[in-house]
């Protein structure tokens, strides 16, 4: 639902009341404007929608402190300040790709030895081979992704000692396929 003010009046509402709906429509309004000079300047979408966020952040930010001085000139407002934010966001490139060319090639990652394929048939026969509690808390957890809370209410059991049942079980199984501790 749309606001039927002018930037000024929509600027002294967002200042002076702290309207929620002002503040929607201030977004509203301006999020597409803001989007579109991302996406031109910057040209990239991610960078665009970053952009959008800190610049609707910190003008509404400005705006509830009554920062703007003539509130008829808020869209010259955000305009400046996506035109400060596009270039800190470019200084900012600047200065990580210049970091990186300069000390990337002193940064070597060591070796890491090729992972095994898992056995998947052992993998299952450790399963088994564990209590039917533990069995329940590891397959809660890892194969239906529920909470140590969530798995805790279905044994009738604390979130404390569901995480301790789900760490001696990870360590059984690891004895179990032969896994380096």
């Amino acid at each position: 639902m749309a606001i039927d003010l002018t930037d000024g009046e929509l600027v002294t509402q967002i200042g002076t009341a702290n309207n929620p709906m002002a503040e929607a429509e201030f977004v509203r309004r301006l999020a597409p404007r803001v989007r579109l000079y991302g996406l031109r300047h910057l040209r990239c979408h991610d960078a665009a929608d970053d952009l959008t966020q800190h610049v609707l952040l910190t003008a509404l930010q400005a705006l509830r402190e009554n920062r703007l001085r003539d509130p008829a000139k808020l869209a010259s407002f955000v305009l400046g300040m996506c035109r400060m934010a596009t270039l800190d966001f470019r200084r900012n490139a600047q200065r990580r790709d210049r970091l990186n060319e300069e000390f990337a090639s002193n940064l070597r990652l060591p070796d890491r030895p090729t992972p095994e394929p898992l056995d998947r048939d052992q993998l299952a026969r450790c399963l088994q081979a564990l209590r039917e509690r533990e069995r329940t808390v590891i397959v809660m957890s890892f194969y239906d992704d529920q909470t140590a809370a969530d798995v805790s209410s279905f044994l009738g059991v604390s979130d404390t000692n569901v995480r301790v049942i789900r760490h001696r079980a990870i360590q059984q199984l690891r004895q179990c396929m032969g896994a380096d501790l």
